[in-house]
């Protein structure tokens, strides 16, 4: 299994998250990385954190989302970021964090965040109109989907098992 180095930025080219996960597969949803407990992300230059859970993430193809899908003891079961579609490298994979998040509870509780975070960038960057209609239909989507749609409901465990 190969490393894919995983990296998010904002629409203005900062670099935003970061980290290197293990290639696990691709299916019709998309590409599967995976992080064993332990491993460390960064945001920009600030200091690594260190994940206290295993998790996959998953990055479609032509698709406005990547979604993260996290091992116990998190509360957080799925964590969608609303990106560009992703941009992928031989060991690479890079995308533009649009801020609005999806975010599935353990407890079933689906809540969408960072509203305010993408109402403010849409006058700082400039957003322009059809990235802001694309970023929004596809947060309006992943809102039903993480209930009710593959991979949100089974699928993504076999590559977390992989990991674990």
């Amino acid at each position: 299994m190969r490393n894919v180095r995983v990296v998010y930025r904002k629409f203005d080219g900062k670099l935003h998250w970061h980290q290197w996960m293990r290639f696990l597969g691709e299916d019709q949803y998309g590409v599967w990385l995976g992080a064993r407990k332990g491993s460390v992300s960064q945001r920009g230059d600030e200091p690594e954190i260190t994940h206290k859970q295993a998790h996959v993430q998953l990055f479609p193809r032509d698709q406005w989302f990547t979604a993260s899908f996290n091992d116990v003891p998190t509360r957080t079961l799925i964590y969608a970021d609303i990106t560009t579609p992703v941009t992928f490298g031989e060991d690479e994979v890079t995308m533009v964090d649009l801020d609005l998040d999806v975010i599935k509870r353990r407890d079933g509780t689906v809540l969408v965040d960072d509203e305010d975070e993408f109402a403010e960038h849409q006058v700082e960057y400039g957003y322009p109109a059809d990235v802001i209609a694309a970023a929004q239909a596809s947060c309006d989507r992943l809102v039903r989907a993480v209930v009710e749609d593959e991979p949100f409901l089974t699928v993504y465990k076999t590559y977390l098992d992989q990991v674990r």
